[in-house]
């Protein structure tokens, strides 16, 4: 974070009228006191500039600025080092009070139509007062992307922030989601990954499925080399080479043989676990699999298929998941299965979402899946992170992957402090 240039960061304007808490609103997004705040208004003088890691947009600068609307003799310097925000913002954030809307928020609005800015409404203070409806239609009229907020109210801020996040995932120009590589970065120039790759009803015949296919050209790419076979043939394959290889990636649904046959100390995983941090946000999904162990009878969860296929005898997502699901907690959960881009706006009802390894959406789409999940409070994973928690073997396959690793442990010390407060 603190290596990239801001040149290279995603700039996000803050704009509004004076002392109608933009201050607040960067502080709370960044969960420490980053702008002076006070009630007296115009307290900010200047361009506050912050930089940060907002994942999973990435590396983004927020420009708080002046009050535009100030007519002080200082005043006039500020506006006119905020006007030159404009330049910069690749987003901008309007900050407005409930049912209040005058000519310097239209002036806003005017100018990012020109520059073609596209535009978030940050509605803050909502603690004080509910903003009307028909205040709200109108500003639905200049942008879909509205943030209903108290900045001040902490306890509410994983909310906002999640929905600020999911706005500019929808944004944000492509460049700025770069996603990592799938498995060259975790391994040595000249390594050797193992790729066991099982020959199933779903691979079509002469051929072997899209992750796959990806893995072995970005190991290409990164000048490493891969050693294709079946789950049957691992072992023999190992007693065959000199060195053990620098990684193992299974297909999830053989994760269990592949860990108990794999040497401790090589490292190893899964396809949908490696596209879970290509596609997505690894962290967040490996916090989503403990949400496993908290399920109830009757609890629905949704299985979210990134491809439409019909269902074949064996099928992973409609098929086994559930059948595991229901062998690990001894009782049987409902299930909603949402394939393609069907899925749904409005997640609540779901106690879990296992979302498939996202070979067929963008990685834009994906995150949006995912913050939509975490505004609504629902915990969300993948396939692969899913089967490899029901195996009890998650712990392994993530030791790659030093951000999943952390929020491994930080759960586990997290339900042994809760199981030692129950004891006592």
């Amino acid at each position: 974070m603190e290596k990239t240039p801001k040149s290279l960061r995603l700039q996000i304007g803050i704009f509004g009228r004076t002392n109608v808490g933009k201050s607040s609103f960067l502080n709370m997004v960044a969960g420490q006191d980053v702008a002076i705040t006070s009630p007296v208004p115009g307290t900010t003088t200047d361009v506050v500039e912050k930089v940060m890691e907002l994942l999973p947009v990435g590396p983004v600068v927020f420009l708080d600025t002046g009050g535009i609307d100030d007519a002080s003799t200082l005043g006039s310097r500020r506006v006119e080092r905020t006007r030159k925000v404009f330049d910069r913002a690749d987003v901008i954030t309007l900050i407005l009070e409930p049912d209040q809307w005058t000519g310097f928020e239209e002036e806003i609005c005017a100018e990012a139509a020109v520059r073609k800015i596209p535009l978030i409404f940050v509605v803050n203070k909502s603690d004080l007062r509910t903003p009307g409806g028909s205040y709200l239609e109108k500003l639905r009229e200049k942008t879909a992307r509205i943030l209903i907020c108290a900045s001040t109210d902490r306890s509410k801020r994983d909310i906002s922030v999640a929905q600020l996040k999911g706005y500019l995932l929808e944004v944000c120009p492509e460049d700025f989601l770069t996603a990592p590589a799938l498995l060259g970065d975790i391994m040595p120039r000249g390594g050797l990954a193992v790729l066991i790759i099982p020959i199933d009803f779903e691979a079509p015949k002469g051929r072997i499925i899209l992750p796959q296919v990806q893995a072995i050209r970005d190991a290409l790419d990164h000048g490493s080399m891969t050693l294709v076979v079946k789950e049957s043939e691992y072992k023999a394959a190992l007693a065959k080479l000199k060195m053990p290889p620098n990684l193992v990636v299974c297909d999830s649904q053989v994760v269990d043989r592949m860990v108990a046959e794999t040497p401790k100390g090589v490292r190893c995983t899964t396809f949908s676990i490696l596209l879970s941090r290509l596609k997505g946000d690894i962290g967040e999904m490996t916090r989503g699999a403990f949400a496993i162990g908290d399920l109830r009878p009757g609890d629905k969860i949704l299985i979210a298929e990134s491809c439409s296929h019909h269902a074949i005898e064996g099928d992973i997502g409609r098929i086994k998941i559930p059948g595991w699901l229901k062998q690990y907690l001894g009782f049987e959960v409902g299930i909603k299965v949402a394939a393609g881009r069907d899925f749904p706006e409005d997640v609540q009802e779901y106690k879990l979402i296992i979302q498939c390894g996202s070979c067929m959406l963008t990685r834009r789409e994906t995150l949006a899946r995912i913050q939509r999940a975490k505004q609504k409070g629902v915990p969300i994973t993948n396939y692969g992170l899913c089967i490899s928690y029901l195996q009890g073997v998650l712990e392994r396959v993530i030791e790659p992957f030093p951000e999943a690793l952390e929020v491994f442990r930080s759960m586990k010390r997290s339900q042994g402090k809760a199981l030692g407060h129950h004891g006592s």
